[in-house]
């Protein structure tokens, strides 16, 4: 593998990317939000919130979000190029397909990691001067643990980009995927869970004895991966579902569901190369 081919096409990916400025309009979005999130809390009452507060208002809102803008980024970057000719143009240089993935890949990467840090840094900064008792490392894991999941998603809309024949038919497919992943599945999940437990005798003092194939099923969405992670590194994640009522199992750890979100990246980042290289162009 050529180095200097792959930091090429890395650094295209990033340029383009901040040419567009929607990424960087993304990254203020995420430190707005994150500011709101602080200052009114989730009662609703105003008045600056710890960032352990923060962070816990952030999860489930933030996962939306920065799903979405890993599908926006990743689902086109193949076959767009396919479609516009520039592909072709790459091959027929120095650059094998190998080489081209992981330089989407890390430049991509790279866009998505420094807008997660740009806006979840600036409204940590902004939260740290409005409150007391600061616990910087604790919310640099956060941002740290968001990154990887960001990663997850790049990597299955990398790989669905290889899938597709048409720009047109791989934006629907990220807009599937989205709704798979953020909706389909924790309804589906729920919802086999109801069939075991009567949700009405539930009350927020009780705590529910949840099936262990429930927590299997979640170690399939990496959504669910992620608020458990921050969940068991930081604290509890609040939820318009109410999934806090239901306790994560003793046998998720850090490790586990640390190995899950790396698993997803490896997995779909082998798995598109594999696509792409008996994709026809």
């Amino acid at each position: 593998m050529q180095t200097n081919v792959v930091y090429s096409i890395a650094k295209k990916e990033i340029m383009d990317n901040i040419r567009n400025k929607w990424i960087i309009l993304v990254a203020a979005m995420f430190a707005i939000l994150t500011l709101v999130v602080s200052y009114f809390g989730s009662l609703g009452t105003s008045g600056w919130q710890n960032l352990g507060n923060t962070i816990s208002g952030m999860t489930e809102l933030g996962s939306f979000l920065i799903s979405i803008v890993a599908f926006m980024l990743g689902y086109a970057t193949i076959i767009g190029e396919i479609e516009r000719g520039s592909m072709s143009s790459l091959l027929s240089l120095s650059a094998n397909r190998f080489e081209i993935v992981v330089g989407k890949f890390l430049g991509l990467g790279a866009v998505l990691c420094l807008t997660i840090l740009f806006g979840y840094g600036v409204a940590g900064i902004v939260i740290a001067f409005n409150v007391s008792n600061v616990d910087y490392l604790e919310y640099l894991i956060f941002i740290g643990l968001t990154m990887i999941f960001g990663l997850v998603f790049l990597t299955v809309a990398l790989f669905f980009s290889t899938v597709f024949s048409k720009r047109s038919t791989a934006l629907g497919g990220a807009i599937f995927l989205w709704f798979l992943f953020n909706i389909i599945l924790p309804i589906v999940f729920v919802g086999l869970l109801a069939t075991t437990i009567d949700f009405t005798k539930v009350t927020t003092e009780s705590t529910l004895a949840v099936p262990g194939w429930y927590f299997v099923l979640n170690l399939f969405n990496p959504i669910s991966v992620y608020s458990s992670l921050i969940g068991i590194t930081i604290g509890p994640v609040q939820s318009s579902t109410g999934s806090g009522l239901i306790p994560n199992p003793s046998w998720y750890s850090t490790g586990l569901l640390m190995g899950v979100s790396l698993a997803w990246i490896i997995v779909f980042f082998i798995l598109t190369i594999w696509r792409f290289q008996r994709k026809d162009i």
